[in-house]
């Protein structure tokens, strides 16, 4: 299948890539599962930086690619098991607000998070990649309520991707917890995967001290 056998995801727990191990689990995909200890500092370390010179997780290695960026890993994860269904194939009407609503995600919701969080004056709104906050708000809450997912009742690999990350920045207070937010983080945690992500991250915490 797609030479899944040698899929290894570099993750450390609690983090961004938290996500794409969700997404592995989501569609049920053979992968080796590279633990990096951030306390100890091994994502700085050369053999983890000749993988991603960034620092960052996720990463992926499958077979002689190298994938970063947490977008990129999660596009091109649910376009190699196609089996799952969990990303519009070119030609479906859904693929173009499929690949909007990932890429949406790194160019507009976290570069105004960042913003926010860090009480950064923002750059004028001509030369800000995502506008003003509550413009980007606003277009993220109100396609939040045309239905459970971010496709309408379809379920993607793009609300693996949101429904981690805010559930993240809910918790810690980041964006409020609007009702239209919470019932769709509850919907996306309710999934099994998630569950079980979650206990695994938790083992590995303790394992690392």
């Amino acid at each position: 299948m797609n030479c899944t056998s040698e899929i290894t995801l570099f993750h450390s727990p609690n983090t961004r890539s938290t996500g794409a191990l969700i997404l592995l689990e989501e569609l049920g995909a053979e992968y080796q599962l590279h633990v990096l200890n951030m306390k100890e500092g091994e994502q700085r370390k050369a053999e983890y930086l000749a993988i991603n010179p960034m620092g960052k997780v996720p990463a992926l290695k499958h077979a002689e690619a190298i994938i970063t960026e947490q977008v990129a890993v999660f596009l091109y994860l649910a376009d190699l098991y196609p089996e799952a269904d969990l990303a519009p194939k070119i030609g479906d009407p859904l693929r173009g607000p499929y690949l909007r609503w990932m890429v949406f995600y790194g160019s507009c919701f976290e570069p105004a998070l960042m913003d926010r969080s860090q009480n950064r004056e923002p750059a004028p709104q001509s030369m800000s990649p995502y506008g003003d906050f509550d413009t980007m708000f606003n277009t993220l809450t109100d396609q939040l309520g045309k239905g459970q997912y971010l496709l309408g009742d379809k379920f993607t690999a793009a609300d693996v991707l949101w429904g981690t990350a805010l559930t993240w920045v809910t918790k810690f207070q980041l964006v409020p917890a609007l009702p239209v937010i919470q019932a769709y983080i509850d919907r996306v945690n309710a999934r099994p995967s998630v569950a079980w992500v979650r206990e695994k991250d938790a083992e590995l915490v303790a394992a690392q001290g």
